[in-house]
C-alpha cells in the first residue's frame, strides 16, 4: 500500500489573525501544520510502522516555506515529500478547493497511491471540501470525518463521526481517499534525530501552473471582517440571582 497524505500550511492554532484589507493579514504571522493534517500524517505513519503501508509520501501546495511544513511531516515519519509550488494564497482567497483537488489528482496519478489521508478540513478556510472533491475527480470511494481506521486485508474499515454518534464503513479494496478528524489519533512530537534525520529526506519541486490545472479562483470573498467583541460577564453571588437575571434580564427563562 502506498500512502500520499495532504499537509497544509496555516495560520498557527494559537495565533490572533488581523483582518487587514478585506483579507487576513499573513504577514510576519507564524504559521504551522495544519492540525487535522497533523492527525492525517500521524496515522499515516502508524500504518507505515504496522507494516500495512509500504511507503508514506506527504504533499503540500503552496509558497516556498511550505518545505519547512513538510520537513515536519518527514521528521514525524514520512518517506519523501513533493512541495507543489506557488506563489497564490491557500486559505480560500485565491487557490481554492476545486484547483487544490485538481492538483491533488495529478499527483496521485503520477505516484500511484492507493489510500489518500488528508485533514477533514484546514483551520483557515474551514471548507472541508478537498476530499470529497477529489474522491469525485479520482472517482474512488470515500470516508469522511474517520475517528478509527484499521486496514483489512485488501482495504480498510473506518469509524467515521457523524451527527448522531458514529458509524463504521468498510471499504472492502484500495483504493480510497479518507478525511481525518480529532479523535483518529494524538500526533507525536518530532525527536531531534528525526528532525536532523528530516533535512536529508528527498523533497521534490513541481510548479503549479506546470500540471495543466485552472487555478482560477471560481468563488470570490468579498470581505473578511473579526467578530464583533463579546459583552462584558458579570459576577452573580448565588443561584437564585442567576436565575432571576435569566428570567428577568436575559429573557431566556419563562
Amino acid at each position: 500500500m502506498k500512502v500520499l497524505v495532504g499537509v497544509k500550511r496555516v495560520v498557527d492554532y494559537a495565533v490572533k489573525v488581523r483582518v487587514q484589507n478585506k483579507s487576513v493579514d499573513l504577514k510576519n504571522v507564524k504559521m504551522s501544520l495544519n492540525p487535522f493534517c497533523e492527525i492525517a500524517v500521524e496515522e499515516a505513519v502508524r500504518l507505515k510502522e504496522s507494516k500495512k503501508a509500504e511507503e508514506v509520501v506527504a504533499v503540500s501546495i503552496g509558497p516556498k516555506q511550505c518545505t519547512e511544513t513538510l520537513r515536519t511531516a518527514l521528521a514525524m515519519g514520512c518517506d519523501r515529500a513533493v512541495h507543489v509550488s506557488t506563489d497564490l494564497r491557500t486559505d480560500y482567497m485565491e487557490l481554492q478547493p476545486y484547483a487544490i483537488s485538481k492538483i491533488f489528482e495529478k499527483i496521485i496519478e503520477k505516484e500511484g497511491s492507493d489510500l489518500v489521508l488528508l485533514g477533514k478540513q484546514g483551520i483557515d478556510s474551514d471548507c472541508g471540501q478537498t476530499g470529497p472533491m477529489l474522491a469525485g475527480f479520482l472517482g474512488w470511494p470515500q470516508v469522511t470525518f474517520a475517528a478509527n481506521l484499521e486496514a483489512t486485508d485488501a482495504g480498510i474499515q473506518v469509524e467515521r463521526e457523524t451527527d448522531a454518534g458514529t458509524e463504521t464503513i468498510n471499504i472492502p479494496s484500495l483504493p480510497a481517499v479518507v478525511t481525518c478528524d480529532l479523535r483518529l489519533n494524538e500526533p507525536r512530537y518530532a525527536t531531534l534525530p528525526n528532525i536532523m534525520k528530516a533535512k536529508k529526506k528527498k523533497v521534490d519541486t513541481i510548479a503549479a501552473d506546470s500540471l495543466g490545472v485552472d487555478l482560477d479562483a471560481h468563488n470570490e470573498v468579498l470581505e473578511v471582517f473579526e467578530p464583533p467583541p463579546r459583552k462584558e460577564g458579570i459576577m452573580v453571588q448565588d443561584v437564585d440571582e442567576l436565575l432571576d437575571k435569566l428570567k428577568n434580564e436575559a429573557g431566556v427563562l419563562g
